[in-house]
């Protein structure tokens, strides 16, 4: 297939993780040639990376794969990500995909494109996750002030209900040098604020003799960019020295998320987690002695096999009870090649969703009480984007600002702003 004028889109699903990995690679074809449109527009290339930890995954690339035929039905459908790698003879025998590559192909689908000949089978480059040991750098550029930075993949954990160390394999990661310099590169193209992104990131430098908080420590010397967050930490990963360490930080702001997953210890044995509640509240506790204006965010599963009412609400009611900012709820859904799936007791669907419901609510509530204790005050806000007249951007303490401002000049730099009322999702702010 000739890339001379070719028209390419992209569309990612999931993880932070995986929109760094569609920019890089995005970034690749247009240095070969090609023209990057909108999803939504009419392209001769459709590149999907796709995620594979709910069911609701699946059936979304499956939905991105049917609009892109209806938009031009001669265009050449690329599957890369983690569905891609788990289910590549599903996914090829899905009406209009014309490639699937697997983790290892992936970055390399340029050099595959002559594969995707219309009219021929689909074409499927799928090794082994066994022999994927590379670590391919990426970072997401594009919304200019914001970049994610890929600083680690795969995992090492066993937990009985995912499917990413299947699809991505074992953890590993670029040296601290090798990080620092692609960071350095993010910051040169005018991002102000750098967020740490990977499977595992509190694992970062396992098997080199390096260490996560080495490599913060570094990253905390860049000069011109404004902020960095830690996407999401393992409880037991997050070590004080690293809560420390990101209290004293100028760089690193007072925002953390970390994965949760149950409030009962029973299953969080069952998940094969590794950490009690007595662990996760510790964690939080410290962070709020010494952050007490600090954004906290958990996941959580609900329905997971052998998950009783009151399994549920001991959940409920430790969370409630927890000094956190919001949780992102997700409902139990049986992965394929998990051990979780051949567990007994499943969770009734309807009973699933009740549940979800319940902590939704929850969350809500949770996230008004963390806004509500900032109105009058002020905070310093890194303004994002423009939508419907009105400039949005996050504070330091990663709550959704909104300003009425005749300028864009202010998109891409901090200003502090006063926050004075909440107002359909964030916060009405005056610079």
């Amino acid at each position: 297939m000739s890339t001379q004028a070719k028209t390419v889109a992209f569309h990612t699903l999931g993880c932070k993780l995986n929109f760094s990995e569609t920019s890089t690679i995005s970034r690749d074809f247009v240095q070969h040639g090609f023209e990057k449109v909108d999803y939504r527009e009419k392209a001769d290339i459709y590149v999907i990376n796709t995620c594979s930890v709910t069911e609701n995954a699946d059936k979304e690339a499956r939905k991105l794969i049917r609009q892109a035929k209806r938009r031009n039905p001669d265009s050449s459908v690329a599957i890369i990500g983690c569905y891609a790698q788990l289910k590549p003879n599903e996914i090829a025998g899905i009406d209009g995909v014309d490639m699937v590559l697997g983790s290892a192909e992936k970055f390399n689908i340029i050099d595959h494109l002559d594969k995707m000949a219309m009219g021929q089978d689909t074409t499927i480059l799928n090794s082994s996750i066994d022999i994927v040991n590379d670590f391919r750098p990426s970072f997401s550029i594009g919304d200019r002030t914001r970049s994610y930075l890929k600083v680690q993949d795969g995992c090492d954990y066993t937990c009985s209900f995912c499917t990413i160390p299947l699809a991505r394999g074992r953890s590993r990661s670029a040296n601290i040098t090798s990080t620092i310099k692609m960071a350095r590169q993010v910051v040169d193209q005018g991002a102000k604020e750098i967020v740490l992104t990977g499977v595992n990131v509190g694992d970062y430098g396992k098997g080199r003799g390096e260490t996560f908080q080495e490599l913060l420590t570094e990253l905390d010397k860049l000069h011109k960019v404004k902020r960095i967050r830690i996407s999401s930490i393992e409880p037991n990963l997050l070590n004080e020295g690293i809560i420390e360490f990101c209290h004293f930080s100028n760089l690193f702001m007072p925002h953390y998320h970390i994965p949760l997953q149950s409030g009962s210890n029973k299953i969080l044995r069952a998940m094969r987690r590794r950490y009690d509640r007595d662990l996760y509240r510790s964690r939080v506790e410290l962070i709020r002695l010494l952050e007490p204006d600090a954004c906290i965010g958990a996941d959580v599963i609900v329905g997971f096999p052998g998950e009783t009412n009151d399994d549920f609400l001991d959940t409920y009611n430790f969370i409630k009870d927890l000094d956190i900012s919001y949780l992102h709820v997700f409902t139990f859904s049986e992965r394929q090649d998990t051990d979780a799936i051949n567990y007994s007791n499943h969770v009734p669907k309807g009973k699933r969703s009740e549940r979800s419901k319940m902590l939704h609510i929850l969350s809500d509530k949770k996230r008004r009480a963390f806004n509500e204790r900032f109105i009058g005050s002020k905070r310093e806000v890194l303004y994002e984007h423009i939508k419907n007249g009105l400039i949005y951007g996050h504070s330091d303490n990663y709550i959704r600002v909104k300003v009425d401002n005749e300028s864009t000049d202010i998109i891409n730099t901090v200003k502090p702003t006063t926050l004075q009322e909440i107002n359909e999702g964030a916060v009405n702010g005056v610079i």
